[in-house]
């Protein structure tokens, strides 16, 4: 029996829940689109590819080194396998992707020990490491191998370059390498109004998890040596951790069509503009706070409980902290003028009740 697809969704429906619900920008499914048809060597040896690779010297410097994945928790993994011994262990904020989001796969899947540190703004800075960088002697203790950081942070804050070199200096000159979760690495690059590479490979870092799927891929990131003597067997990291796309051209060209040009600083732009339109009408309205800088795409605010539960039944959006009543409003690269307006109205509604 013959089944036509169809559209199972209101594509005039937006929430503010993540930029994961977003859809894929059309420029990337068209360069998708592109890459299809024909045959074209598997398992990463494809042009698309290979040509990615010089799209990611142009923003890194010629010795990166980019091996695209399905997924940002296995971009993660991988990269935090390649930096480690098997009893080495990672430093992160109490806050990080790595530690609250990813079901323990760092852990469970990657065999490393997360050491965690409670932070006030989701950064960690040189003396906020040091509460876990001991040890390297003590065969009863995981052994500190890694920083990892994240920009932008899980609260919405930004790294400023010097922040992350001064990270970078304290955990070399104690022989730690230094890893950047960049799932929103763009955000960071837009807000900062910087190139990517001046916090990264410039400042010290070693290894990114660049992200593509919440600035407008359909799917796919990519773990990007930076630094080539600071891992090992990537290529082996990759497959062991089922993080090798046979038909890697499809993930490759989403990437290189958010870089070879602008949209990737283009939808970043975009997403955060809306992100500030959003908090400068939140400031408006009595009795709802804004917990942190809004320096990228996110908003987190407190309001009444009741205020939260009425207005999710008209938009999508999450708890942060259901106890305190926090939560999280995220912005998109499709995220409209009209959509942050009308949000901001039955807030206004919502909180007159």
């Amino acid at each position: 029996m013959r089944t036509d697809a169809r559209r199972h969704h209101d594509p005039q429906v937006r929430g503010f829940a993540s930029d994961n619900y977003a859809g894929a920008h059309p420029e990337v499914l068209a360069a998708i689109a592109l890459a299809n048809g024909g045959h074209q060597v598997a398992y990463g040896e494809d042009d698309y590819t290979g040509h990615l690779q010089r799209v990611m010297h142009s923003h890194f410097g010629p010795t990166a080194e980019a091996f695209p994945v399905f997924n940002g928790t296995g971009a993660n993994v991988v990269a935090l396998q390649a930096l480690t011994d098997r009893w080495g262990a990672v430093i992160c904020a109490e806050s990080a992707h790595i530690n609250v989001d990813e079901g323990g796969a760092p852990e469970r899947m990657g065999g490393l020990k997360l050491l965690t540190v409670p932070t006030p703004d989701g950064k960690l800075t040189p003396e906020l490491i040091d509460r876990q960088a001991y040890g390297w002697d003590d065969e009863h203790r995981a052994m500190p191998q890694v920083v990892s950081i994240t920009q932008n942070t899980e609260l919405g804050t930004v790294y400023t370059p010097d922040e992350i070199r001064a990270i970078c200096d304290h955990a070399h000159e104690r022989g730690m390498k230094v890893h950047l979760d960049g799932a929103r690495i763009a955000n960071a690059a837009a807000s900062l109004d910087v190139p990517m590479r001046t916090f990264t490979n410039t400042v010290g870092v070693d290894v990114l998890s660049f992200g593509g799927t919440k600035n407008g891929a359909l799917f796919g990131e990519a773990v990007v040596v930076l630094n080539p003597d600071a891992v090992r067997a990537m290529k082996h990291l990759r497959k062991l951790s089922m993080q090798l796309a046979s038909k890697m051209r499809f993930v490759s060209v989403q990437l290189e069509a958010l870089l070879a040009k602008d949209l990737w600083l283009r939808n970043a732009r975009h997403a955060n503009a809306m992100a500030q339109r959003l908090a400068e009408g939140v400031r408006a309205v009595g009795g709802v706070e804004i917990l942190h800088p809004v320096q990228a795409n996110a908003v987190f605010a407190r309001l009444p409980h009741a205020v939260t539960e009425r207005l999710q039944e008209r938009f999508r959006f999450y708890f942060w902290d259901e106890v305190a009543g926090d939560v999280r409003w995220m912005c998109s690269f499709d995220t409209s003028e009209d959509d942050v307006d009308t949000f901001l109205q039955a807030l206004k509604e919502e909180m007159a009740r």
